[in-house]
């Protein structure tokens, strides 16, 4: 069953009108340099080198995720992003998922909107960055917190004739089908099992309060609704209404090294990586850890066929989670899955 929750909407919209964090040593500057292609600059203002993590990121040039938002109508509307939302392995990384930026060095990426968000009718969009980036201490590639980050709010006229050019990531012909099998098929199976219990006892937990504040920064009746209404869907989808696709073949050639898993919005499609069988155990033994079972909730929470609209990744893992705003929470994959492992662990 697909669910929608109209308050969601505005988690979206409010983006538009917080201010940049002053106390961030990061300056982001997106600059239009054609009809729909972008620049995305990245500039370290403080004191030290920061060791950034880029994949899975706005900073990652290989993956298709969404580095930048883009929206129509005068910022209330949300353009559906088209490409990939994945989960990592974050006790797996290596130098190569990161990228150091020594003082006032700056990093430049060329972003082209048009082909991962569908801008053909043409007309004025809004596009910005923003989020919380986690980093780790010098040559390190264990995460130790996260940094903030909010670009400028660019405004791009486009011309919707020669957006409708742009090749796209990702046929529309590309069909991704349930493709478990053996071992694997058995160990989904189970874990999507664990998520129908734990996304079931974290909506409980949700719908009376319980640890909210600490994962969402409020406990209104609103977010109350909100997380628990989500989490719930989750738990219905997991229970056996199904509007997702469970695939273990890797079609998109998402499953790069560290993926667990990922999710194609458009479609309303999981696949899992082959480290999701090997590197995560059932369920976590200890408080913020991985595992199968909540990443199986993280990816659902993608999935607009779900609960509608599908979460961003703002922040990955519980230091960055925990610094977002209630409107980036309620809008951020890791908070829910973070907050199903509190509840099932009593963190």
């Amino acid at each position: 069953m697909k669910f929608f929750i109209h308050a969601a909407l505005a988690t979206y919209a409010s983006a538009l009108t917080l201010q940049p964090n002053k106390q961030s040593p990061l300056t982001i500057d997106i600059k239009k340099s054609g009809n729909t292609e972008v620049k995305v600059s990245v500039t370290n203002n403080g004191p030290e080198t920061l060791n950034l993590l880029s994949k899975g990121t706005f900073l990652d040039e290989d993956l298709p995720v969404e580095r930048v938002s883009v929206f129509s109508n005068k910022g209330s509307k949300k353009i559906p992003f088209e490409g990939i939302k994945i989960r990592l392995l974050t006790s797996g990384l290596n130098s190569k998922d990161f990228l150091s930026l020594a003082p006032k060095e700056t990093k430049t990426i060329t972003v082209e909107t048009a082909a991962l968000h569908t801008l053909t009718d043409g007309g004025d969009f809004n596009v910005f960055a923003k989020g919380y980036l986690p980093y780790a201490t010098g040559n390190s590639t264990e995460l130790s917190g996260s940094i903030a980050y909010e670009s400028n709010k660019l405004s791009m006229l486009v011309d919707g004739a020669i957006a409708a050019k742009i090749a796209k990531t990702f046929s529309k012909r590309t069909i991704i089908k349930d493709s478990c099998e053996g071992g694997n098929r058995n160990a989904i199976e189970t874990a999507i099992g664990n998520c129908r219990n734990l996304a079931s006892a974290a909506s409980s937990a949700a719908a009376s309060g319980t640890k909210l504040d600490q994962y969402f920064k409020s406990s209104s009746a609103s977010t109350k609704n909100t997380v628990s209404s989500r989490l719930k869907a989750v738990a219905d989808d997991c229970g056996g209404g199904s509007t997702t696709t469970t695939a273990c073949v890797d079609t998109l050639n998402g499953c790069r090294e560290n993926v667990l898993a990922y999710t194609v919005p458009s479609t309303n499609a999981i696949v899992y990586c082959e480290t999701f069988f090997k590197a995560l155990p059932g369920l976590a033994t200890t408080c913020h850890g991985q595992d199968q079972a909540t990443t199986v909730i993280h990816e659902m929470t993608h999935a607009p066929g779900v609960f509608s609209p599908g979460t961003d990744d703002l922040g990955y893992g519980f230091d960055a989670a925990t610094k977002l705003s209630l409107s980036q929470a309620l809008n951020n994959a890791d908070s829910y899955a973070l907050y199903a492992n509190a509840i099932n662990l009593n963190c």
